[in-house]
C-alpha cells in the first residue's frame, strides 16, 4: 500500500494546487473516477495489452454518471496515459485528505448497525466534534456485523462501543 501512496501523492497534490479555485468540485469528479476505477473488471480491460489509451478513456469517462470538466477529463487522461488508474483511489483520499488540512477538518465515517435518524446523526456529530477535538466531515455506512451501537473511524483513530467489540473484550478476558 506504500507503493501506492507514494505514486497517488505527486498526482494529488498538483491536482490540489491545479484546483485550488474549485476544491470541493474537483473532489466531487475525483471520487466518482475512483469509484469507477476501482471496479476489477475494468481494472482488466485497461491493463489488457490491446486497449488504446483512448479506448480505456472512452469507457471510464463514458461509465461516469456526471460529466467531466475539460480539467477532469486531462486529468484522467494523464492517469491512463502513465498506467495509474489503479492508484485513483488512493489519489482520491490524498486528495481530500489535503482539502482537510486546509480547512482544518477531518473525515470521520461512522458505522452503524441501523440507520441513523438525521437528528440524532446531528447531535452525534456534536459530541465527536468535541471528542475529536476538530470539525468532522460525518458520513454513515451500514454494518449489520456490529449487532448494535456504533463504531467511529477519524483517520487513524477509532472509538469503538459496538456490541461486537464489547462480545469480543469478553470473549478475551474471558479465555486470558
Amino acid at each position: 500500500m506504500a507503493e501506492l501512496a507514494t505514486i497517488a501523492r505527486p498526482y494529488a497534490e498538483a491536482l490540489f494546487k491545479a484546483q485550488a479555485s474549485d476544491l470541493a468540485g474537483a473532489a466531487t469528479w475525483l471520487d466518482e473516477l475512483a469509484a469507477v476505477a476501482d471496479n476489477a473488471q475494468l481494472q482488466q480491460f485497461v491493463n489488457s495489452p490491446k486497449v488504446t489509451d483512448e479506448q480505456a478513456f472512452d469507457l471510464v469517462s463514458g461509465v461516469v454518471r456526471t460529466a467531466l470538466p475539460e480539467a477532469g477529463k486531462n486529468f484522467l487522461q494523464l492517469v491512463i496515459e502513465n498506467r495509474r488508474l489503479s492508484a485513483l483511489s488512493v489519489v482520491a483520499q490524498q486528495y481530500r485528505a489535503l482539502m482537510n488540512a486546509q480547512s482544518g477538518t477531518a473525515d470521520a465515517v461512522v458505522f452503524s448497525a441501523f440507520p441513523i435518524d438525521a437528528s440524532v446523526l446531528a447531535d452525534l456529530s456534536t459530541t465527536l466534534e468535541k471528542r475529536f477535538a476538530r470539525k468532522l466531515n460525518v458520513s454513515v455506512e451500514l454494518d449489520a456485523a456490529l449487532i448494535g451501537g456504533i463504531r467511529v473511524v477519524v483517520g487513524d483513530e477509532v472509538l469503538d462501543t459496538s456490541v461486537k467489540a464489547r462480545l469480543e473484550q469478553m470473549k478475551s478476558a474471558l479465555t486470558a
